[in-house]
This record gives C-alpha cells, sequence and structure tokens, in this order.
C-alpha cells in the first residue's frame, strides 16, 4: 500500500499488533518499515511464538526490509511502530539508521499491561560486575585479534 498521511501507516502497525494478539502469536506489538510513501517491511511479536527473545515487532520489520531492500541500513525510511520501543529494539533501529521513528503507545502504557523495561534502563546504570546477569571480562587479548583483522581488511564493507 501507498501512503502519504503517517497516521495510516501507524494504523497498519496497530493492524497488525491487533491481529497478533487475535492469533496468539505473541505480545500487542506491530512495526511496519516505509520508504517512499510505501511499506518495505513489515512485523509483529513473535517471541512465544518461535521461542526467540529478539522477535520483537520492530526487530523483525527491521529484518523484513532489509531482507527486501536488499541492503543493511534504513536511511530514507520511517519505522511505524505500535509501542514505544524497548531497549533491544532501540538499539537496533539506531543500528538500521531509519530517518525517523512514529509510536503508538508509550513505555508506560506497555508497563501498564507487564510490558515493563524499565529495569533494563536501570541495569544499564550499574557498574558491568553489578548488574542482575554479571558482565565479566574474559580474554580480551585473544578476542583483540578480531578487531586487529577487521581493522586492517581492505576489503571490508563499513557500517
Amino acid at each position: 500500500m501507498k501512503y502519504t498521511d503517517p497516521t495510516l501507516f501507524m494504523a497498519e502497525a496497530i493492524r497488525l499488533a491487533s491481529e497478533n494478539v487475535s492469533q496468539n502469536n505473541g505480545g500487542p506489538f506491530g512495526a511496519i518499515v516505509v520508504k517512499n510513501g510505501k511499506i518495505v517491511g513489515t512485523g509483529y511479536n513473535q517471541v512465544t511464538a518461535t521461542n526467540d527473545p529478539t522477535a520483537h515487532a520492530e526487530v523483525m520489520a527491521i529484518r523484513d526490509a532489509c531482507k527486501n531492500l536488499k541492503t543493511f541500513q534504513l536511511d530514507g525510511c520511517e519505522l511505524y511502530t505500535s509501542c514505544e520501543p524497548c531497549p533491544m529494539c532501540l538499539g537496533a533501529i539506531y543500528w538500521a539508521r531509519p530517518d525517523k521513528i512514529y509510536y503508538g503507545c508509550t513505555k508506560d502504557d506497555a508497563a501498564a499491561i507487564t510490558f515493563d523495561d524499565a529495569f533494563i534502563y536501570e541495569e544499564l546504570k550499574i557498574p558491568l560486575a553489578q548488574r542482575t546477569i554479571p558482565m565479566l571480562p574474559l580474554s580480551r587479548e585473544a578476542a583483540l585479534k578480531a578487531f586487529e583483522l577487521w581493522e586492517n581488511n581492505t576489503k571490508k564493507i563499513t557500517y
């Protein structure tokens, strides 16, 4: 479909979210990616349907759009999501580099129905070793070898 009114694109993201709930595929979240007035990627929450904790609507829409556009960056695109993105999705969105994000519900609306990401935002402020899931450095010198290979690779595609 091709539209120019952002509310129509948001309506499609919301429709995906509602349909997902009706079909018991996962949480009430839907997202689309739009380029030049055309939907180029769609996604809905599939965490429980696929046993994949990363299968959030925004991530699925980004994957679909990148596959369809044959690119790993979504410059020139807009992302419409039925809810303000969680920290994981926000990270994926920033890596994908769309021009704009529109969202429906807020993170507080999501928290009110038990989708609360506030603890992740708080965890990011805590020193690594004190987090709920401790993060411990290991084998840095060995791991740096891959970074050196990357740095010296003349055929790499930077992103």
